[in-house]
């Protein structure tokens, strides 16, 4: 072939980000073992501790929960909300329901519409300023805290100074420097810029933290974080709704011009639902969150898979082109007139943890500040990172999700509980937006119907459908479902990768028929890991 030839005509193929196979290891306990699941390896270890001392699972689920808001602030902390699943063998499975609500005074005439459209998590018109985006006016009633108090409160057996000593602990020191932590805080420098204390914590010099060329990473602190976590371990978990915290938070707000009042901190309340249960496959149940979550559509799915091709030990082609149909299907019921009323998969930070105990209990909980880095806004005198769940409303008047004081929006959050025979068998979710119910719902599939250890089922290529269009497929998968999932809508081949993301983060718990525990993270979470209890 002549010089000009390859000038002029060479192929390009695509850019192909990670030239390695990418292995995440399960943990495995024995039979009256424990186990915790996180995003974080260091924040499950954090509730590992819990049941070594013998607390519950929902003391461990608490201490990871309260230990990622120092070691993940991207994703969830103090200023979030959520939602969580528990079930103790023989027990009834419960929704702990903590969703976003909008502050009572919230002005919907505040948000001015602009004209143009916005293309961010969600196709919302765009508002001027993006006030519904970042900023003080962008965040809904923080409830996080409450439902981490509810969900201790009627589960734990810890004291809560020791449930957040872990926390704590690993706040004083700070945040790990490394490449991942440069790479999150860069990808919302451009917003945390615009905010005071924001800037100072995260973009030191007008610019983010990096890791060290060679050596270890060192860490920085959270801003007024550590004391935070530190006034709740002494003063209680009330003390952020009607205490020092509460007024420190009110106090910020009311200056930064938001609209979360002392009132709404004050009146803030987790409530506690029967979860929803639909029959599944070989006698099984699966609980499903109760509340404004993604169950609707997980529940369409369900139905429409139910006669799928089942066969095997591993879907076949026409088990995924069946899914890409039933998964588009279910979100043009769920969207149909609501509107683009939910994120799309872009962007859409959360976390998802899992927890077991010896008893059996198990607990999914899913947490979030909706965008990465919530509001971007850090309060200054509390350090509490902001969520940003405004966003979650459509911006124009008089739509089914509209702007609404007290109001809450659909959210995409999917803990799930698998029962069989009464007691709790797997404990799942996901982090990544609309993403979740088809991560979720593959992971079980995986595991409980076509019978993968859980090591193979979280490296098993998967597809995400997160609308009424089209179809993204793992570049790994045979090239017959590519074609079966072609004959029906456009596929989008992508890689399952840390950046970007393009599935959702999940992990999972199973119990055994013997009671030996098996758990596994994200295989594309760098810091995640399934961390073993002792027997």
């Amino acid at each position: 072939m002549s010089p000009a030839a390859l000038t002029d005509g060479y192929p390009l193929g695509p850019h192909v980000s990670q030239h390695w196979q990418l292995r995440k290891p399960a943990a495995h306990a024995a039979r009256g073992g424990g186990m915790v699941v996180s995003q974080v390896k260091a924040a499950a270890e954090a509730g590992v501790a819990m049941l070594d001392a013998g607390g519950s699972a929902a003391d461990a689920a608490v201490a990871t929960a309260f230990t990622l808001a120092a070691l993940e602030p991207w994703n969830s902390g103090l200023g979030g909300i959520g939602f969580t699943q528990v079930m103790a063998p023989g027990g009834a499975a419960e929704t702990f329901d903590f969703g976003p609500v909008a502050p009572a005074g919230l002005d919907p005439s505040a948000f001015v519409l602009t004209g143009r459209m916005k293309d961010d998590l969600f196709p919302w018109p765009e508002v001027a300023g993006d006030r519904n985006v970042h900023g003080p006016l962008s965040c809904v009633i923080p409830s996080a805290v409450a439902g981490y108090a509810l969900l201790h409160g009627r589960h734990g057996r810890l004291p809560m100074r020791e449930v957040l000593a872990p926390a704590v602990a690993h706040a004083k020191r700070g945040l790990p420097q490394d490449w991942y932590t440069t790479l999150k805080v860069a990808s919302s420098a451009g917003v945390l810029r615009l905010y005071p204390e924001s800037a100072r914590i995260y973009l030191p010099g007008g610019l983010p933290p990096v890791p060290p060329y060679q050596g270890s990473p060192g860490f920085f602190t959270l801003g007024g974080l550590a004391a935070t976590l530190e006034r709740l371990q002494q003063a209680g978990l009330e003390d952020f709704y009607k205490g020092e915290i509460a007024a420190q938070i009110v106090a910020d707000m009311r200056e930064l011009g938001g609209a979360v009042s002392a009132a709404d901190l004050a009146n803030c309340r987790a409530r506690v639902l029967p979860a929803v249960a639909v029959p599944w496959r070989d006698g099984r149940t699966l609980l499903l969150s109760n509340g404004l979550t993604a169950t609707p559509t997980l529940r369409g799915v369900m139905h429409g898979m139910m006669e799928a091709d089942w066969s095997g030990n591993a879907p076949s082609p026409a088990w995924y082109a069946q899914l890409a149909r039933v998964m588009r299907a279910a979100y043009a019921e769920r969207l149909e007139g609501l509107g683009e009323a939910e994120p799309k998969a872009a962007e859409s930070c959360t976390t998802h943890l899992t927890a077991c105990d010896r008893d059996g209990m198990m607990v999914a909980m899913t947490t979030t500040l909706l965008s990465s880095m919530g509001s971007r806004l850090v309060l200054p005198r509390s350090g509490v990172l902001m969520n940003n769940g405004v966003m979650w409303f459509d911006p124009r008047p008089g739509t089914p999700n509209a702007i609404a004081p007290g109001k809450r929006p659909l959210t995409n959050m999917s803990p799930v509980i698998v029962a069989k025979d009464g007691a709790p068998e797997i404990a799942a979710g996901a982090s990544g937006g609309r993403r979740i119910m088809a991560s979720v719902f593959q992971m079980i599939a995986f595991t409980a119907d076509f019978g993968m250890a859980a090591e193979d089922a979280a490296h098993h290529p998967r597809i995400d459908v997160s609308g009424v269009e089209g179809v993204s497929a793992d570049r790994r998968l045979p090239a017959a479902v590519m074609e079966a999932l072609g004959r029906d809508a456009e596929v989008t081949v992508v890689e399952h990768s840390a950046v970007p993301i393009n599935f959702a983060c999940p992990n999972l718990i199973r119990r055994g028929a013997d009671g030996t525990l098996v758990g596994i993270s994200d295989a594309a979470s760098p810091w995640s890991a399934a961390v073993a209890a002792r027997a």
